[in-house]
């Protein structure tokens, strides 16, 4: 089974995050996020065996977008969310110690 960082595909710039995932028994999908539609970022840790998960909220649609760390930009997404202190980076911190526990900003 494909890994998870060749299906999930992550890509920002200074306007928006695109998406583009192929799961190996799903159907594929894309979708875009304007930077300025962020209301919401929460953070699930996850453990030895599962991947952090970054949830995104927007003002656009009631629903998040989760995104796996693991996927592939995934992680650099999260340093760009820090960077634009969509989340807050002491909050972040506390987060890194847990395992399978969730962290949202704003609260």
């Amino acid at each position: 089974m494909p890994s998870l960082a060749e299906w999930y595909i992550v890509r920002f710039d200074e306007s928006r995050i695109a998406l583009q995932v192929n799961p190996p028994h799903g159907n594929p999908w894309s979708d875009e996020i304007p930077w300025q539609h962020i209301i919401r970022i929460c953070f699930k840790t996850g453990d030895w065996f599962e991947s952090d998960e970054v949830y995104i909220f927007t003002n656009q649609r009631p629903e998040s977008y989760v995104i796996p760390t693991e996927a592939n930009g995934g992680q650099e997404l999260w340093f760009e969310i820090l960077k634009r202190n969509l989340f807050d980076a002491e909050l972040a911190v506390e987060a890194a110690k847990t395992i399978g526990q969730l962290f949202c900003f704003p609260m």
